[in-house]
Formats: structure tokens, sequence, C-alpha cells
């Protein structure tokens, strides 16, 4: 019979998270205020105001992530190596602040794309290290339980990023379908200012995790990872390669008949979503384990996918991105809680650099294709706006079946020595 007191020991919760999740968490929720009000209206303007094509959409996305993934690689390793993760994910924070305003100035596609480069370059910086400084900061217990608040966190930011740019844009241009080049530069000013403050939290109240005992500083290798964390890359890059830009679900929204107005309403309800059900997800991964929560995430994204490759109406898209906050809420915290479960402790940054490179990576592959299968490339119109979305659950099938067929139980693995 379980007493009272195993049960308290067992299921932890947000009272026992220390002061780094706390301060990293606040620093993701302020700087996801600031860069959710721009990046998910940034299609838009290119689209509607700039007039890009949707192939070339797709290539700057893709490069804005996959130019920054050598960066997250390296940037975890280095962190390792210093033994020290605060000072790099807070220079990575900074250079996203200080490349924002230069939004408001972009006239064509080329200074977007070099500004959105930039600020992917300050992430690609950033992410490792933080993502390890989480899991310095918490044990086996609680990892599932500190990766899913900080994504709610992160999460909750986005949430109220967009309804502040849902206001700017009720109040500027009210229901209009399409983007106004002012509404956007608005929007771009509004959203220094919480980017300003992520970079300060982060500075002051996080602190690294004292090394203790004697500990090798890693060579940059693979082998060191470990066979389990290479054959959950493996998987990962499965699913990854369907999984492009979300900057194609929004415009599959406005191509269904979604105003600005209504997009931003639905990405709001997505969030909130993601946010609630993001550490719950967390906590109950550290009970039952990852690889359920992560194959189940998977599937809502199959099917939710498939769904925005069928609908017919704009109510029909707005409903399917509410569920498709539920796929992150499962999956992505839990994800990052997995790779700390399969390496050891003195690799953690080079494992998260390596998994945050290879979806940067496979973005780019992802976007593209996603472009090319929806308005062709050449003398080639392509498939129709509903073929990427169709390539991406059949993606995220195999990708589940491989996780559950292919990758051992977590809970059986041990990490390699450190």
């Amino acid at each position: 019979m379980t007493t009272p007191t195993q049960n308290k020991t067992e299921r932890a919760t947000l009272r026992d998270l220390p002061r780094n999740v706390w301060a990293v968490s606040l620093t993701s929720f302020l700087m996801d205020i600031s860069s959710e009000m721009v990046i998910n209206i940034l299609p838009l303007f290119l689209f509607n105001v700039l007039g890009v094509r949707m192939s070339l959409i797709g290539v700057i996305e893709g490069i804005a992530e996959a130019t920054a993934s050598l960066l997250k690689l390296f940037s975890g390793w280095f962190s390792d190596r210093l033994r020290a993760r605060k000072w790099l994910a807070v220079s990575g924070y900074a250079i996203s602040a200080l490349v924002k305003p230069f939004f408001y100035f972009a006239n064509s596609w080329i200074t977007i794309a070099a500004v959105r480069f930039t600020d992917r370059v300050g992430k690609g910086i950033r992410t490792a290290p933080r993502d390890a400084l989480v899991a310095d900061s918490v044990t086996k217990k609680t990892r599932g339980l500190a990766f899913g608040f900080h994504r709610a966190a992160d999460t909750a930011g986005a949430t109220l990023g967009l309804l502040v740019a849902l206001g700017v844009v009720w109040y500027v241009q009210s229901n209009v379908v399409h983007l106004g080049e002012s509404t956007f530069r608005i929007i771009v000013l509004v959203s220094l200012i919480p980017a300003a403050l992520a970079v300060l939290t982060l500075a002051i109240g996080a602190q690294d995790v004292p090394v203790t005992g004697q500990r090798a500083a890693p060579k940059f290798a693979f082998k060191s990872l470990g066979k389990p964390f290479m054959v959950f890359m493996v998987i990962v890059s499965v699913f990854e390669i369907g999984n492009s830009s979300d900057a194609f679900l929004v415009l599959r929204a406005q191509e269904r008949g979604l105003s600005v107005t209504g997009i931003l309403s639905m990405l709001v309800v997505f969030n909130l979503v993601y946010t609630l059900v993001s550490t719950p997800a967390g906590a109950l991964s550290d009970r039952i384990g990852r690889k359920r929560l992560i194959i189940a995430g998977w599937l809502v994204y199959a099917v939710v996918y498939l769904g925005f490759g069928l609908a017919q109406t704009a109510v029909q898209v707005w409903v399917l991105y509410a569920f498709y906050g539920l796929y992150y809420g499962l999956a992505y915290g839990t994800s990052k809680a997995m790779i700390a479960d399969l390496v050891p402790e003195n690799v953690r940054g080079t494992a998260y650099g390596t998994y945050n490179a290879a979806i940067g990576i496979m973005d780019f592959p992802a976007s593209v294709i996603a472009g090319v299968l929806w308005q062709g490339v050449g003398a080639w119109t392509g498939l129709g706006a509903a073929a990427p979305f169709i390539f991406g659950s059949a993606a995220a099938l195999l990708a589940a079946l491989l996780m559950a067929t292919w990758m051992p139980a977590v809970e059986n693995i041990q990490p390699p020595a450190g």
C-alpha cells in the first residue's frame, strides 16, 4: 500500500522546481511574447505585402532554421567544454533582441531573410545551453515536469504575444483579409519591449550549476552520445522531414478564407491548448515514460495534418489548429526530457545541440518540399494546397511506428559512461 509520503515523493509539484527553471521559463515567456507577435504574421507580410511566392517562402523559412543548426550543435558542445551554460544562452537571446528592430525597416524579401537568419543565429547559440541548464538544475524525477513547465511558459508568452498582435490588427485594420504594411511595422515596434526584458531576466535571474567532482571535457564526437540517442535522432529526423514550417499552416488558413484577425485568434487558441497540456504531460511522462507520450503526440499530428490537407472551410482549419496544440503539448517538452534520459550528464549540451541542429537541418528540406508540393517550381505548378499536409501526415505515422517498434523503452536504457 502506497503511503501519503510516497505519493508526495513520486509526484513533484511546481514548488519543487528550482530558481533556474523559473528564470529560464520567464525568459522564454517574455521572448515568445516578442517573437510570436512578429514571426506568425511574417509569412503574411511576405505574401500579402511583398508578393513573395510560396516556394521562396519555404526557402526563406528553411534557411532561417537550417543555417543556425550548426551553431546549435557547436554551442551545446561548447557549453559542455566550458562547463557553463548561462552566458552562452544570454548572448543568444541578446542577438535576437538586437536584430529585431530591423524588421521595421525591411522592404524586400532579401532584408527579411537576412534579419530572420540573424535572429535564428541567436536562437542557435542559446537553445542547447538553455536546455542543458534546465536539465542540470533538476533530478530525473522532476525532469519531465521541468521541461513541460518551461514549454508551458514559453507558449503562454506566445499566447499573450498573439493577443497583443490581434489587438493591434483589430485596431488598425479590423477584419481585412490581407495584412497591411503599417500594421506589421507597428507590431514590430511593440515587440521590442518584451525582447529586452527577456535578456535582462536571464542575465539577472539564472546561475550556472556548479560541476561536482572531476569531469572530462567531452570531445566533439557523436559516438559519446550512445546508440540509443542516435536511434532516437534517426526516428526524429523521419518525423521532421514532413514537419514543414508552421508558416504553411498560416497560409493554408488564409487560403481557406480566414482573415488576419481570424488567423491570430486561431493561433491564440492553439497556444492556449499547448500551454495547458505541456506541464501535466511532462509530469505524466515522469510516471509512465516518455515514449508513450511522444508516440501519442505524433499520432495526433498525423491526424491533424491529414485534416489540414482535406479541410474545405476556414472553420475546419481553425478547429484543427486548436488540436494541433495537443501534439506540441504531448511531444515537444517530453522529447527534450527524453534526451537527458539517454545521455550522460557531461555531454548534455552536445546532445541538445545535436537534437536542435537535426530539427533545424531537416526544416530546410521539409519547408522546401512543402513549398514545391503546394505551388510547384519552374513550369511545374505543384500538387495543390493539400499536398504538403498529406505528406507530413504520412511522415508522422511512419515515425510513430518506428518509435513503437525500434526505440527501446527509455526506462530500460542506461546512458553510456560519461
